[in-house]
């Protein structure tokens, strides 16, 4: 993922390059602060230690200036990496199918898209930061040592391998379990995505406490997970202070033998052999942390880049062959089965549903209609035969121009937290308002847009729960009648109406928009007589096609169909 930082190149130099301005600043403190012990404390220098002082001081400024403006670059450059690799993340999950996102589940994508990036940002912050700041802090420090005496960067050198050794071992044993981490945040975000997306169902039925231990279990798995890292890594900081303690006292000793024996070796020199060993393996331990962040960002990173790297399984055609006609769908042998699975769903069908020809699909439960219609504008690609779409391949078309000949309004009614206006002109967002007064009136919507406090500008609530079904329901037809379209698709759209409303809509939509090719997928006949052709689906095969006089007459299907709504009332 290192393509997302040339974007930010420049700043990736110039944030190392004023560390380093900071870094020498700390460098040459201990070096003055040795001047004032030995030349100003101890021969009483007063003026030395002013004059050295105020060089501290200004020392002090102007590493702090040099660190803010390396914290801007690296920030700079972190942010703009994270909102770019976040951008094209997302706009990739767009690009999957509905197999795809399947897999790797909506809590999952939610978790890689915001958590998961942003470890990866966090990554990128602190290696241009932390890294180049302790890199260059041990190189600086172990020649300011060696300066002071060859002898105390031995003494470093002895300490060096224990906490490289330290820090090793800890993120071997802890690399694992950052992906398992990860995963039980997947988790939690699937639980806690399912019960807001259907919170009504859980209040309905009384659920609260069920899905509150749900929940719990979830996040007790994630919290057992972070404990077991966080344990483990207890352990590190303690075992390297130790070791950093252990090399101050040897330097004090070493120096306060070498200072007894006439070896050269002052007060402050031995002072700011200290600092620079603290400097050294703090910075190194500081690296444990770092690289503790990097073990983290490595589980994330290798899991945005199986999002990443996972091809579209639906991918755009190339063929171009010429149309023959402009709204026309024919199905040709089609058989399907789900991903993963080997019974068939859809069985050898064979139709075809002419240009501006209203068809209406009929059938029980389970007997394949919204799959049928999801093979149109290629949600799935048929396992068998061909769907073809104004005389070509659906697999050949680029899937934007297939899906821009296509209006569909589907079984389950998406809407979206701003006004309804805006909702109905999602699909067409160059509309005027004239435009989407009329689509209204044709869903039989505009009547109770009216009635509402701002009208067409009133907001709607997240999800659509401020209207009720029917309300939901003629929003969309509104929304799919306004997107310009050669075939509309209606899977069991108008489920929620009564038969008066919708009688009025499928009138006003066939004297709105003749020419437009109409797949209706209902549950009452009542709602489909009066189609130019009705398909009757059973068990994933065509069991009749023809008007409803026809298929009362021939199918025997459809009138067991016909006569048990009519005991249910449910027939006009």
């Amino acid at each position: 993922m290192l393509k997302y930082l040339k974007k930010y190149r420049l700043f990736c130099i110039l944030a190392p390059l004023f560390m380093v301005g900071e870094v020498a600043m700390d460098l040459w403190q201990p070096d003055l602060m040795a001047k004032i012990v030995d030349q100003g404390v101890l021969q009483s220098d007063f003026s030395l230690i002013v004059r050295v002082g105020v060089q501290m001081i200004l020392c002090v400024l102007v590493g702090c200036m040099f660190g803010v403006t390396n914290g801007i670059f690296a920030n700079i450059a972190a942010q703009g990496f994270g909102n770019d690799l976040r951008k094209d993340l997302f706009g990739h999950i767009m690009s999957l199918s509905f197999e795809q996102t399947d897999k790797f589940s909506t809590g999952s994508l939610i978790t890689r898209l915001s958590n998961d990036v942003t470890q990866v940002q966090n990554m990128v912050t602190l290696a241009i930061r932390g890294l180049v700041r302790n890199g260059v802090m041990f190189a600086g420090g172990v020649f300011m040592l060696w300066r002071q005496s060859p002898r105390f960067a031995l003494v470093a050198a002895c300490g060096m391998p224990f906490i490289l050794s330290l820090i090793a071992f800890f993120l071997h044993k802890a690399s694992p379990l950052f992906r398992i981490v990860q995963e039980k945040l997947d988790g939690v975000n699937h639980v806690m995505q399912e019960d807001v997306a259907g919170a009504r169902v859980v209040k309905a039925f009384v659920k609260e406490e069920y899905e509150l231990g749900r929940f719990d279990r979830a996040n007790d798995a994630l919290c057992r997970e972070n404990l077991r890292v966080q344990t483990l890594l207890a352990f590190l900081g303690p075992s390297m202070n130790i070791i950093l303690n252990l090399c101050v006292v040897a330097v004090i000793l070493i120096g306060g033998v070498t200072a007894k024996n006439g070896g050269g070796l002052t007060p402050g020199s031995i002072m700011a052999a200290i600092t620079y060993l603290m400097q050294i393996l703090g910075g190194v331990g500081f690296l444990a942390n770092i690289f503790q962040t990097f073990t983290r960002a490595k589980a994330s990173a290798d899991r945005i880049n199986e999002v990443l790297t996972c091809p579209p399984s639906l991918t755009d055609g190339a063929n171009a062959e010429p149309e023959t006609s402009r709204g026309s769908v024919e199905f040709r042998g089609v058989s399907f089965a789900y991903p993963g699975t080997t019974q068939n769903v859809l069985e050898q069908i064979d139709l075809t549903v002419r240009q501006g020809e209203t068809l209406a699909i009929i059938g029980a439960t389970g007997s394949g209609k919204s799959t049928l219609i999801d093979l149109i504008p290629r949600f799935y690609d048929a396992t068998a035969g061909e769907v073809l779409v104004d005389g070509r391949n659906v697999r050949d078309y680029p899937l934007a121009e297939l899906r821009e000949k296509i209006s569909v309004v589907m079984q389950r009614t998406e809407l979206y937290s701003r006004s309804i206006e805006e909702n109905i002109r999602w699909g067409a967002p160059d509309a005027d308002p004239t435009q989407i007064k009329s689509a209204a009136q044709t869903a039989q919507a505009d009547g109770f847009i009216c009635e509402t406090e701002y009208g067409y500008y009133t907001p709607v609530s997240e999800g659509g729960h401020s209207l009720s079904g029917g309300q939901k329901q003629r929003i969309s037809v509104a929304r799919a009648i306004l997107k310009p379209h050669e075939i509309l698709i209606f899977d069991d759209a108008t489920s929620a109406l009564d038969l008066r409303t919708e009688a009025s809509l499928y009138e006003a939509l066939n004297r709105q928009d003749p020419n437009a090719t109409k797949i209706i997928i209902a549950q009452r006949i009542a709602s489909v007589r009066g189609a130019d052709r009705i398909v009757v689906l059973d068990a994933g095969r065509i069991a009749a096609c023809g008007t409803h006089e026809s298929l009362m007459a021939e199918s025997e299907i459809y009138r067991d169909i016909y006569a048990s709504q009519q005991r249910e009332g449910g027939a006009a």
